[in-house]
């Protein structure tokens, strides 16, 4: 078995352990895809609940994603304020629109589903300000292709289990977990890796003790080994302190 077959494998077995830990998620189409762009330039940087408040006030403040092109940038930003960058966000969203209207004569991105996976990532991707993570969360959550979203919790999760290396991009780990798991897995993968990393694989103060991954883990595996070689330590030096004061 070659690298690529172990790794496979390990990622196969860590989706397994994932769906029997956080169930499977049934994919259903999410916001169409122009909706989807702009709200997930709102969920940059800002909490869940900041990017819906700022949402919403969005769309009650404009009835459509044209009026929302045409809107002074001030009265945009002063909608989306509640997400916070507003004054980067406003002028990110308009040029979103401008370039779809400008390129396809309407504000819809349906075309894509026409498209392979590569064409419509490169499509989205020369969009300004719309990088590959944007472009994968439109393909599959909106229009149901197979692409594989990485967020900070999916990189920080797929590095520390040794799916890819210590420090790869996003971009690299969309790549390597593309090549390792079956296409119709990517949403349910995606989905629990982030349910792991707000859960038991946090960013500070990991769980690893009760990880349901900790013997595919590359990182629980050295925390466990340097957790036993310092309590070994720690009992070795309170074991001499103890003879000391006998002496």
């Amino acid at each position: 078995m070659d690298i690529t077959d172990a790794l496979r494998s390990k990622a196969l077995a860590i989706h397994q352990r994932l769906i029997t830990a956080y169930g499977t998620p049934t994919w259903h189409s999410g916001d169409d895809p122009v909706s989807q762009i702009v709200n997930t330039i709102l969920s940059q940087s800002t909490t869940d609940v900041n990017r819906d408040r700022a949402y919403c006030r969005l769309r009650e403040r404009f009835p459509t994603w044209e009026a929302v092109r045409q809107a002074p940038t001030a009265e945009v930003q002063e909608a989306i304020r509640p997400a916070g960058l507003s004054a980067q966000r406003a002028p990110r969203i308009q040029a979103a629109l401008d370039t779809i209207a400008g390129e396809r004569g309407e504000l819809s991105l349906d075309f894509l589903r026409e498209l392979p996976v590569a064409e419509a990532k490169a499509w989205l991707t020369h969009i300004k300000g719309i990088g590959p993570k944007t472009a994968a969360i439109v393909l599959l959550f909106s229009l149901g292709m197979p692409a594989f979203p990485v967020d900070t919790h999916v990189q920080r999760v797929c590095r520390r289990l040794g799916l890819a290396p210590a420090n790869a991009r996003a971009p690299k780990i969309e790549e390597l977990i593309e090549g390792l798991m079956p296409a119709e897995s990517y949403y349910a993968f995606h989905l629990n890796l982030i349910a792991h990393g707000r859960r038991i694989c946090k960013s500070q103060r990991p769980l690893c003790p009760i990880c349901p991954l900790l013997d595919l883990c590359d990182y629980g595996q050295r925390v466990i080994s340097n957790n036993e070689i310092t309590t070994k330590t720690q009992r070795h030096k309170e074991e001499t302190s103890e003879t000391d004061s006998i002496s």
